[in-house]
């Protein structure tokens, strides 16, 4: 027997009213700084001419293409782009790691992408998660939307797939984007919050949007406080085409979804996280690649014939509204695996540069009116935040096949190119590099030919007015312990909201056309009467879509989940050898965490070597806690530490295993028996039903119990 154990482990929209506010506290209506520059002004471009529409953009017929002409468009999102030098105005709290990306077989049927087309082949990719709102330095785990880009260095040039973790967007119209993350931001007055959306600017636009009430569903869900970053999906939120060889055109969203199963925060773990290791979610994807625990996704997409464009109940251009599954299945296309960290964070995940103009033949875009300001948002905001054009020449932007044009020098320029023909056509250089027919083999990107036919127009859609119905799917669609969530979410963000009338209009207009039930349970945590709304609004198609729970994410495994094991002196040695086997085996991360750094005494006179201390390694940074049996139970009663770390851990609903003599301290800490506490003399007895839990994640069971216990 060895007798050291060391490193075993693997480490309503406005029309002039003005709302009642007489009832109102004095200190409220302190609150209500407005803008008396602007009173009873028109609203202008920065040229003084008057804007008539400022909520759609200009674009050929209702559901046709953004035009470039829109000045007011360009001139809005052009300041917008460059409100912040150098930080990402949005989505600034990055982390990001390498990998590739490998096809399945066959699906040459969609799309004749190269890269998606041919099994052999791995594509290189990076991939960049963040959150919106903070900058970067807030937390990792406030509640918020993650971003979750991705670019595929092709053999047929840069493909970014610039998506998010939810597959929905709180605007429809690009033109609205700057209004949304103006309000969301920190409030101008105060700079505060930081990383959050629990206050007034943010709950007035969002009262005022109804738009935008399907994507705070999801934002006030467990998806918004994820777990970590390698147990979230991935979304493109836009319809985007597959056009395969012989130029025939389908529409396609594209989804991502985690090997390693869905997993989330509970809310005093986000809160506390926030605080003890803001850092939470890069440190877990850097070890876990660090540690040879690759975090591995499926992409696929749900294809939409073109003559299917308009057989749903809702617009498939419209990018608040998912297609449920029911309706149309996901086929998969191929997997991506992220293996390798980056080698420098300033070099590579700071300037990386996503775009969702960077395509290749086999992708086009649709005439979704935020994705259309996109194109030009993106390209125009890396100018700002990279120095100028050659953004693309940055080692981290640059494709791995060759690219040739005419366009020379600008700020930054790397290249140092030869010759005097800069233009085309020339005879000075027998015209290179010319033009590559579409027709011909590994040809030119050509758009797809789309008839566009319709009057200039800023107008949206009459099939872009349902604004409730996916939002009362999704809910309705949760798990109870999910909805729970929500009902507290809105309770907690809106009772951060000064104005009343806010509050109210949240939950008696926007709540209310949702979800009756939901908006009455959070209006008597708020005070606020709610009452059934006058109008029956549009129903979905289906009443509940099972893939919009998280419960429907169960992984087949518990790769790269952690488990604490809380060790003191005198524990049994040979216990731990069969703990630490076991995460081996399934791939578990494993820590012996002792009450101070310094190693403690096996039961047989064994050095047994820290990992961490109970301390500064809080049990909200694990998935289960262990304690070891061992000849040392009046020590362990006599720590504070320890009965807390597992008091905090059994309250966060996750699973407790009491070994040996430390059964008994189980009653001593009054816990209440459920199926997540295993109390066992071996812990060769309980590993495969501990494994079962730790593929669950939580003991939801256990809930009800611990709301009624103070924090």
């Amino acid at each position: 027997m060895n007798d050291n154990i060391t490193d075993s482990k693997i480490k309503s929209a406005l029309a002039g009213n003005t709302p009642d506010k007489s009832n109102e506290t004095e200190k409220t209506k302190q609150l209500d700084l407005v803008r008396n520059d602007a009173t009873n002004e028109a609203l202008t471009t920065n040229q003084g001419v008057k804007i008539s529409d400022n909520q759609n953009s200009l674009r050929a017929g209702v559901r046709g293409s953004t035009l470039i002409e829109d000045f007011i468009l360009r001139e809005k999102i052009t300041h917008f782009d460059h409100e912040r030098i150098p930080e990402r105005i949005v989505h600034a709290r990055g982390v990001g790691a390498h990998g590739y990306f490998q096809a399945y077989e066959g699906n040459e049927r969609f799309t004749k992408a190269g890269f998606l087309t041919d099994p052999n082949i791995q594509t290189p990719i990076f991939v960049r998660f963040s959150t919106v709102q903070g900058p970067r330095g807030s937390a990792d785990t406030v509640r918020d939307i993650r971003g979750f880009a991705i670019k595929f260095y092709t053999q047929e040039g840069n493909f970014d797939l610039v998506g998010n973790n939810v597959p929905v967007f709180f605007v429809q119209d690009g033109i609205k984007f700057p209004d949304f993350v103006h309000a969301v931001k920190p409030e101008p007055h105060t700079e505060m919050p930081t990383g959050g959306s629990a206050h007034d600017t943010f709950w007035d636009f969002v009262s005022l949007v109804p738009e935008s009430a399907h994507t705070v569903m999801w934002a006030m869900s467990d998806r918004a406080i994820p777990r970590n970053l390698r147990s979230i999906q991935g979304f493109g939120v836009h319809t985007f085409r597959f056009i395969d060889e012989h130029e025939k055109a389908c529409f396609i969203k594209f989804h991502w979804t985690p090997k390693q199963g869905l997993s989330a925060l509970v809310w005093d773990e986000a809160q506390k996280l926030a605080g003890k290791d803001p850092d939470f979610h890069r440190r877990d994807l850097y070890e876990a690649i660090e540690q040879g625990l690759y975090p591995e996704w499926e992409l696929g997409v749900q294809i939409v014939a073109e003559e299917d464009e308009m057989s749903f109940d809702f617009d498939l251009l419209d990018p608040t509204k998912i297609i449920p599954e029911e309706l149309v299945p996901i086929t998969p296309i191929g997997k991506f695996i992220l293996n390798r960290n980056v080698d420098n964070f300033f070099a590579e995940t700071e300037q990386i540069a996503f775009c969702p103009g960077h395509i290749v033949p086999g992708i086009d875009f649709s005439n979704d009116p935020l994705l259309q300001a996109r194109l030009f948002s993106y390209t125009d905001t890396q100018l700002s935040r990279l120095g100028g054009p050659n953004f693309h020449q940055i080692p981290i932007n640059r494709p791995v096949c060759p690219f040739h044009n005419h366009q020379r020098d600008a700020m930054h320029q790397h290249e140092i190119h030869k010759g005097q023909a800069s233009y085309q056509p020339n005879s000075i250089d027998n015209n290179w590099p010319i033009e590559v027919p579409s027709a011909a083999q590994n040809g030119g990107f050509e758009s797809y030919q789309e008839r566009i036919d319709g009057h200039k127009i800023r107008q949206r859609s009459e099939s872009f007015s349902d604004h409730f119905s996916q939002a009362r799917l999704y809910y309705q669609s949760l798990a109870p312990h999910e909805q729970k969530h929500v009902v507290d979410a809105y309770t907690f963000e809106l009772s951060k909201v000064q104005r009343a009338h806010i509050r109210a209009r949240e939950v008696q207009e926007i709540l209310a056309n949702i979800d009756l039930d939901l908006a009455q349970q959070v209006g008597q945590n708020l005070g606020i009467d709610v009452v059934p709304p006058q109008e029956n609004y549009k129903q979905a198609s289906i009443e509940k879509s099972e893939r919009l729970s998280m419960q429907a994410f169960i992984p087949d495994d518990i790769q790269g989940r952690k488990v604490a094991v809380l060790i003191h002196d005198q524990v049994n040695a040979e216990t731990l050898r069969v703990i630490i086997n076991w995460s081996l085996q399934e791939n578990v991360i494993a820590h012996l965490l002792t009450p101070m750094l310094a190693p403690v005494k096996g039961s047989r006179g064994e050095v047994i070597t820290s990992d961490g201390m109970q301390k500064a390694e809080p049990s909200i940074i694990y998935d289960a806690v262990i304690i070891a049996d061992g000849d040392n139970l009046d020590t362990v009663l006599a720590d504070g530490v320890t009965k807390h770390y597992l008091f905090e851990a059994y309250k966060h609903l996750k699973p407790v295993v009491f070994l040996g003599n430390k059964v008994d301290l189980f009653d001593q800490l009054s816990l209440t028996p459920d199926e997540g506490t295993l109390l066992q003399e071996d812990f060769r007895n309980v590993a495969e039903k501990l494994k079962q839990l730790l593929r669950h994640h939580r003991i939801w069971s256990r809930e009800a119990l611990m709301n009624a216990i103070p924090a």
